[in-house]
């Protein structure tokens, strides 16, 4: 896929990122769906608010391999915060079909698309859950907590957190601000007790771009549906 022109009234054609050779060896046998994923981000991102034009040209280094990347570090279950485009989660569940993933995202119109990828993909060990994080702490524990784009590490960790089982881990996907992030969010990081936390680059020696990763665990008196809304 070199280019792509959209066939609905009054939208523009995109150039569109050729599928670069390291996706198949990412995705393996599942690179077909993969695809499938890439095509339909192609169709809809720009008309449904998904991602800008300026994304197309880089739509599977900077976005699909770019999330893919984290999928040897994956558990048996991972909460995907502010899903939106379904990145990280929709390439990470194409890729570790063993592990059950919950997206959550706030936004009618992007969860009924991502109920549609889920769908069309035929993708069982996804769900789809219409959801600010913060009103569903009390609902999910998992084993794991990826956000992508969402907020800053301040923010972002109150939202995470308390959705990780004691013992559980965040992997908050980040740019080159990743350490600078970390010192801003030390009170946060101390109020709910993450450990270990540090900056990863994934994707060495592969001919893409580097992931960054802020990986943290979560301390075992923390984990889901803890109460951590006032200062201790």
């Amino acid at each position: 896929m070199s280019n792509h022109e959209s066939s609905g009234a009054g939208k523009q054609p995109f150039a569109v990122e050729a599928e670069p050779p390291i996706a198949a060896q990412l995705f393996g046998d599942n690179i077909v769906q993969a695809r499938r994923f890439a095509a339909d981000l192609a169709e809809d991102g720009e008309l449904r608010g998904l991602i800008g034009p300026s994304e197309y040209p880089r739509l599977w280094t900077r976005h699909i391999v770019n999330s893919v990347l984290l999928a040897p570090l994956l558990r048996e279950s991972v909460a995907d915060v502010g899903s939106g485009a379904g990145l990280p989660g929709i390439p990470l569940a194409i890729a570790r079909p063993d592990v059950a993933f919950t997206l959550i995202e706030p936004m009618e119109r992007r969860t009924t698309w991502l109920n549609d990828v889920v769908e069309r993909l035929a993708l069982k060990n996804v769900t789809i859950l219409r959801a600010r994080a913060e009103d569903v702490h009390d609902d999910v524990a998992v084993q794991q907590v990826t956000a992508r784009a969402v907020s800053a590490m301040s923010k972002l960790i109150p939202l995470t957190a308390p959705l990780a089982v004691a013992g559980g881990e965040l992997l908050l996907l980040k740019g080159r601000a990743a350490e600078t992030e970390i010192d801003k969010a030390s009170k946060v990081i101390r109020k709910y007790r993450l450990s270990e936390v540090r900056v990863e680059e994934l994707g060495e020696g592969l001919d893409t771009e580097p992931t960054r990763v802020v990986r943290a665990l979560v301390d075992a008196e923390v984990g889901a549906s803890q109460d951590l809304t006032e200062d201790r």
